[in-house]
């Protein structure tokens, strides 16, 4: 009867956030008795999810937050309590003792409240963890929505302005339809007016000329001679002709220059919405939503070699003094100019060539190279003739450099330029994740090298790049495994 009088003391006197017997305990306005750790552990994070002070146990609400003084009266019936070597167990939680099981005689025991207490502190551990992952996870969800609404106000955005302006390039091409059909009608009336003028007045002098000629017919059946002689000057006088004596008809061609005009102006936009298409489509196929944290850039070699990208040159854009080999992976400076074909793509004032594959999300080449090269990325829509400035890699914004040769390294970018100290070694290591705005290039041997690293934000797909300056100057995209 005393050791269950002690348990339900111990119960009396046990914290129901910890369920041990109180430490430091403190009384709270309405009654309920914790220790103080354990209430103020239990206030601070119902601060932290903007909840009002409550009691644990009753669930009474208490503004401002309780002033907590330890309650020195609890405090000493608690250490009473211990020193009668008992622990917090409420009495319907009672352990058998050694003594009323002769089963497990011998056995290890562990009281039931012990254990309790041990996995009542794990329970309010792990639901603190679960309840900070619903918020964790409430949390994202709200997100995803947002990005849900945000992806669709996008798209929407982007239907209804691309329908305008191609829209306005519909309206456009009908104006300029009806622009021609107005020009060549009036071409026509003001040219057939003509014609028809013309043709009137040579009607005129046919009607003039069979008159005369019937006038001196009859004279020719005149038989008086001085009759005849007497009339004939005056019969046999013709008015000067004013046009020529022939016209000059034009190749029955007339409007057919124009049908050859509009049907090349009609190839030149197809060709352009083609290459443009290409890059539109591109662009809508990069959106991608990073539903994830972005991945860390690698570390080793064999790391950089899983976003390893096989590039080529597009000859379309080589200046001529370039030469292509091995498939287009490798360029040459040339003394004597390449007998490429003219093509708008084609770099004119600056010995530059671009490659073929557009460069999108993470991606990572080498190039080896010999005597001066400017290793680079482009926007596509960089300038191919006209000032230098607009042409060259690093020259301007839409193009990123780094000048290699046996001296020194160099990066460039819209005309600042950075000295850069590094191993010399004749394979660069360049790589680029677009939409992270990350561009970086190494000094590639036995070991990898950062020599420069951009952080930035990419509004295009971006192309490789080489620059070469004397003859002998080489760079050649490796194969890599």
């Amino acid at each position: 009867m005393a050791q269950r009088g002690n348990q339900q003391d111990s119960k009396r006197l046990s914290c129901s956030l910890c369920l041990d017997l109180l430490k430091d305990p403190v009384t709270i306005p309405c009654g309920h008795n914790y220790c103080m750790n354990c209430i103020k552990g239990f206030w601070d994070e119902e601060e932290k999810n903007k909840k009002i002070h409550s009691c644990h146990h009753c669930r009474k609400a208490f503004i401002p937050k309780p002033v907590l003084e330890k309650n020195t009266m609890l405090a000493a019936l608690v250490e009473q309590l211990k020193k009668t070597g008992l622990q917090a167990a409420p009495a319907d939680h009672c352990y058998a003792g050694p003594e009323d099981v002769d089963e497990h005689k011998g056995h290890e025991t562990v009281p039931a409240a012990a254990e309790r207490t041990e996995k009542q502190k794990e329970l309010e551990v792990r639901r603190l963890n679960i309840q900070q992952r619903i918020q964790e996870r409430e949390k994202d969800v709200k997100l995803l929505q947002q990005e849900v609404e945000a992806i669709n106000g996008s798209a929407d955005k982007a239907v209804e302005d691309s329908e305008k302006m191609f829209t306005e390039l519909i309206r456009l091409i009908q104006k300029r339809s009806s622009d021609v059909k107005q020009q060549v009608r009036s071409q026509q009336e003001t040219e057939v007016s003509r014609v028809k003028e013309l043709q009137e007045k040579l009607e005129q002098e046919i009607a003039e000329l069979k008159r005369k000629d019937g006038e001196l017919e009859q004279l020719s059946h005149t038989e008086d001679h001085n009759q005849f002689l007497h009339n004939y000057p005056s019969l046999s006088a013709l008015s000067e002709s004013t046009h020529s004596s022939s016209i000059n008809i034009h190749p029955l061609r007339y409007f057919e220059d124009v049908t050859a005009a509009v049907s090349e102006t009609r190839d030149k936009l197809q060709d352009i919405l083609r290459e443009e298409w290409t890059n539109i489509s591109r662009v809508v196929t990069m959106v991608d939503v990073l539903l994830s944290p972005p991945q860390p850039e690698p570390k080793t070699r064999d790391e950089f070699l899983k976003y390893s990208r096989a590039i080529t040159l597009d000859p379309n854009t080589a200046n001529t003094h370039l030469l292509l080999s091995e498939r287009n992976r490798k360029v040459t400076f040339k003394e004597q100019q390449q007998s490429y074909s003219d093509h708008p793509d084609r770099f004119l004032p600056c010995w530059q060539v671009l490659s073929k594959e557009s460069l999108t999300r993470r991606c990572y080449w080498e190039v080896k190279w010999k005597g001066k090269v400017y290793v680079a990325v482009s926007y596509k829509n960089i300038s191919r003739a006209g000032r230098l400035n607009d042409c060259v890699f690093g020259l301007n914004y839409k193009s990123w450099a780094l000048s290699c040769d046996s001296k020194s390294y160099k990066f460039f970018y819209n005309k600042v330029q950075t000295e850069l100290s590094g191993p010399e070694a004749s394979t660069l290591g360049v790589y680029l994740d677009n939409r992270a705005g990350i561009l970086s290039f190494y000094s590639v041997s036995e070991t990898m090298t950062l020599l420069h690293r951009v952080q930035t934000t990419f509004t295009q797909p971006l192309y490789a790049g080489l620059m070469l300056f004397e003859r002998g100057d080489t760079a050649d995209f490796i194969k890599l495994k």
